[in-house]
């Protein structure tokens, strides 16, 4: 059975990396992949910066809202020595709901900033690259 993608990654613009929530409904399949790919942006150990565009993301389970927050935790010094920030697209205030509550069971390591547009969180992101 294949499963289809919860998000996808997109590291062809390295140092920028995107990551698109597809709007799939989140599985014990889908959600451990997705992590699996975060994971494998740091395998370099180089400088990196995350946008995360939830445009059309399905609100997760929350055993998987946990995952994430355990992955936060899990990782956050690596987080913290290679991602330069963090930047959310967000137009939905539900979604908006979803990430508070992960940042509640685990703070962001980096900063990190919530955008209704994608421009938006690309001249913050790219701002953030910038920084030394």
């Amino acid at each position: 059975m294949k499963t289809t993608s919860y998000a996808t990654v997109d590291q062809t613009s390295f140092p920028l990396i995107t990551v698109t929530f597809t709007g799939e409904k989140s599985s014990n399949a889908n959600f451990k992949a997705y992590l699996k790919e975060l994971d494998d942006c740091y395998f370099t150990q180089q400088k990196l910066a995350f946008i995360f565009d939830a445009t059309n993301a399905s609100v997760p389970r929350l055993s998987h809202q946990k995952m994430q927050a355990k992955w936060l935790k899990e990782n956050s010094v690596l987080i913290q020595e290679y991602c330069k920030g963090t930047a959310y697209v967000i137009p939905n205030k539900t979604i908006q709901w979803v990430l508070k509550m992960i940042l509640l069971l685990q703070n962001q390591p980096v900063p990190y900033e919530v955008f209704s547009t994608y421009k938006d969180a690309q001249i913050w992101i790219w701002n953030q690259i910038q920084k030394n």
